[in-house]
């Protein structure tokens, strides 16, 4: 299971996804477990979190800024530093 991730995407990019029509998520600090039913992607507005994966995986450090895409069937635990808010697509 993996976990992808692009550091400032160009704005252009962003607007060919049709990223800023996404629905947005908001979380405050926390810790909790989460396993992707489908692909996600997301574009990360504002805070910091670290997602690791429970196959052992490397614990990735997202932030405002990142498009990011979870694969489906991801199992991981999101510890959430501060406080985020995304755009995100399932599929």
């Amino acid at each position: 299971m993996k976990i992808t991730y692009e550091r400032n995407p160009s704005p252009a990019k962003l607007d060919v996804m049709g990223v800023y029509d996404w629905p947005i998520w908001s979380k405050e600090v926390s810790t909790f477990p989460w396993t992707y039913e489908q692909k996600e992607t997301c574009y990360i507005l504002e805070g910091e979190v670290i997602v690791t994966p429970d196959d052992g995986g490397e614990p990735v450090h997202l932030q405002a800024g990142d498009l990011v895409t979870f694969a489906s069937g991801l199992s991981c635990t999101w510890d959430i530093r501060q406080d985020i808010q995304k755009h995100y697509d399932f599929g």
